[in-house]
């Protein structure tokens, strides 16, 4: 099957696959960019993003900012015609202020999960910025375009997160931990349709990118044929040469056998999926591992109580891989590292 251009407003990528945003610093300007030069989506993960910054430590917010925009600049020097955006996640501490900052700088859109990005069409109203919600199901896209509607504004586009998918889930921990949740194809269907309705009534266009196990040429044929316009992969992209994080990091995914993946609860309080590793076990064994400083990353967060502070496991994970390693249901099938270009030629169907 030859796969169809994505059409998100007027922005065009040449094949109908996305990267998903993968923090902290999985996804950033290196992967991005290679995505967007291949014809896909290319996406910077604005969690936590300046972690790298020297003076992160002392004002985190002032080096996220920076470094939003050093990201977004060293995308475009690689790749200056392609579709590049950011993911933010919508119960971030100061996500108001780092999306408007991408915004700024230039990104063509913004992806935010992780809660019910509300506030999104403010933020990007009167500028050429797409805006994309993050949904598992129906009815969470329906509380959103409806506040959005409120607004004056529309999706531009809508991703529909299946329960396969790597890092904090959509789902209830108990649904993800009993395996009761509803598959990826149920979540597309409903959520299409009742775009359908919305489509119908206020003339526009809104495409579903469907995501979440998703690893094949094939896996992609069976989302479009379901009615969406485009797929969104990220455990597949962590084992290319031009992902941003460490060596270790991509090894843990090259090791992983199905029983190494875990369905645990975030301090964030939502469901995740990650790899079984010394950092996960310490944190079974002992209960709670005190944080050592707090980046006032949540506010949702309470440094006193919370199991562990996600945003050092995540650190840790990306620099030297002893962290906390998200991944996608897949990840244990994935044997050997490859590169963006043969990753996308295999994906579309196309070669190389």
């Amino acid at each position: 099957m030859k796969l169809p251009e994505l059409q998100i407003g007027e922005l065009t990528a040449r094949l109908p696959i996305v990267q998903g945003g993968m923090g902290v610093g999985i996804s950033l300007s290196r992967l991005a960019a290679a995505v967007a030069k291949a014809g896909g989506v290319g996406i910077i993960s604005g969690v936590q993003i300046g972690f790298r910054e020297p003076d992160f430590a002392r004002d985190p917010v002032a080096a996220n900012l920076r470094a939003i925009g050093k990201e977004l600049r060293k995308a475009r020097e690689a790749c200056p015609s392609g579709v590049i955006g950011f993911n933010f996640m919508s119960v971030m501490k100061n996500y108001e202020l780092y999306v408007r900052e991408a915004i700024r700088c230039g990104a063509d859109l913004i992806v935010s999960g992780a809660g019910l990005p509300f506030s999104l069409p403010r933020l990007a109203e009167g500028t050429r910025a797409k805006i994309v919600p993050i949904v598992s199901s129906a009815r969470a896209c329906r509380l959103i375009v409806g506040k959005w509607l409120r607004q004056g504004r529309l999706p531009d586009a809508v991703v529909v997160e299946g329960p396969l998918a790597g890092g904090h889930l959509g789902f209830k921990y108990p649904e993800m931990a009993g395996g009761t949740f509803p598959p990826l194809e149920d979540c597309l269907t409903e959520v299409r349709e009742y775009l359908d309705t919305v489509e119908a009534k206020q003339h526009t266009r809104i495409p579903v990118i469907a995501g979440g196990g998703l690893a094949s040429h094939a896996d992609v044929c069976r989302m479009l044929e379901l009615g969406a316009a485009g797929v969104q992969l990220g455990t597949r992209f962590v084992v290319t040469e031009e992902c941003d994080a460490c060596r270790a990091y991509k090894q843990a995914y090259l090791n992983a056998g199905a029983e190494d993946i875990r369905i645990i609860k975030s301090p964030v309080g939502l469901a995740a999926r990650a790899i079984n590793n010394p950092f996960l076990q310490q944190v079974e064994e002992q209960g709670r591992i005190p944080p050592a400083r707090c980046y006032g990353c949540m506010d949702t967060c309470s440094p006193a109580e919370t199991k562990y502070c996600i945003s050092r496991a995540l650190f840790d994970a990306a620099q030297d891989g002893s962290g906390l390693i998200f991944c996608g249901a897949g990840a244990a099938n994935v044997q050997e590292l490859t590169t963006v270009p043969k990753l996308m030629a295999e994906l579309s169907g196309e070669p190389l």
